[in-house]
């Protein structure tokens, strides 16, 4: 009897896979989501001129942050990350479960099933969301994740907790829809009978790639105006103004600082989400 293995439930063993991968592409990606974030927040210089690459960008966080703080913001990823990743993933196989009758889901319900289960746990997961960008901005002098929600609750109320929710919706389920269907429909193109299982997780590694650079190109303009909005909420009532005041106050400079900040969501989002989906529970 004690040597019986123990079924463990479906939903939970994808909730545990989700978590565990979300822990390791946060470990290993966050430097990329520092840079990313503090160039789409970068302020245009007083002449309109200068720029401000990666690479320098990069050395002058070294150089005044310590080589740690490139993992400025790590604490409240982990606590993003690692139930959020979790709820994505077994709500994304409950509604598999539930919706889909042994088969593979067509491209249109791959759109629906991987936006709809990053929704709910975008939404679950929003004020440590908000905390999190402060983090990695530099802006924000936070304790900790629980003193940097309290403060938030605070002083901002329920609306600072939740800012730029339609932004950050804008962005991620449109992202996981977008990425799951050309994840899935690349898969299907592909021999894998065909193919030597030593290079199976190759392939699924490429078509995340492909998928992640088609997603990021679609959602990344709604990932600048969540920055925006979580940092000032106080200035953005509406994703309108946001979108108004990027556009009229940066213009060229901006979006120079914004195209290269795109190249890193590019890296940092295909990377860690195929490191997510690399685990079995996933598919």
């Amino acid at each position: 009897m004690l040597g019986r293995e123990v079924e463990m439930h479906p939903v939970l063993k994808a909730f545990i896979c989700g978590s565990i991968s979300g822990t390791c592409s946060t470990l290993l990606f966050q430097p990329l989501d520092l840079l990313k974030t503090r160039l789409q927040t970068l302020q245009p210089p007083a002449g309109g001129s200068g720029r401000v690459g990666m690479v320098t960008l990069l050395f002058r966080v070294v150089r005044t942050e310590s080589l740690l703080g490139l993992w400025k913001g790590v604490s409240p990823s982990f606590a993003r990350c690692i139930p959020g990743v979790g709820i994505y993933f077994s709500t994304l196989y409950t509604m598999k479960q539930n919706l889909l009758v042994d088969r593979s889901p067509t491209a249109l319900e791959s759109v629906f099933l991987g936006a709809t289960a990053r929704a709910i746990s975008g939404i679950c997961m929003l004020p440590v969301t908000v905390v999190k960008t402060r983090y990695e901005s530099g802006r924000f002098g936070y304790r900790s994740v629980y003193a940097a929600l309290k403060n938030i609750y605070q002083t901002e109320g329920a609306r600072g907790m939740f800012s730029g929710l339609t932004a950050t919706l804008l962005r991620d389920a449109p992202f996981s829809g977008i990425y799951l269907m050309f994840y899935t429909q690349t898969k299907k193109l592909t021999p894998q009978d065909q193919l030597d299982p030593v290079l199976m997780p190759l392939m699924n590694f490429g078509c995340g790639i492909f998928a992640g650079i088609l997603a990021s190109l679609t959602t990344q303009p709604a990932d600048v105006i969540k920055t925006h909005m979580q940092l000032s909420p106080e200035k953005y009532c509406r994703t309108s103004q946001a979108i108004a005041f990027i556009y009229k106050n940066y213009k060229k400079w901006e979006l120079e600082s914004k195209l290269r900040a795109q190249r890193l969501a590019y890296c940092s989002k295909y990377l860690s989400t195929q490191t997510c989906f690399m685990f079995p529970t996933s598919e």
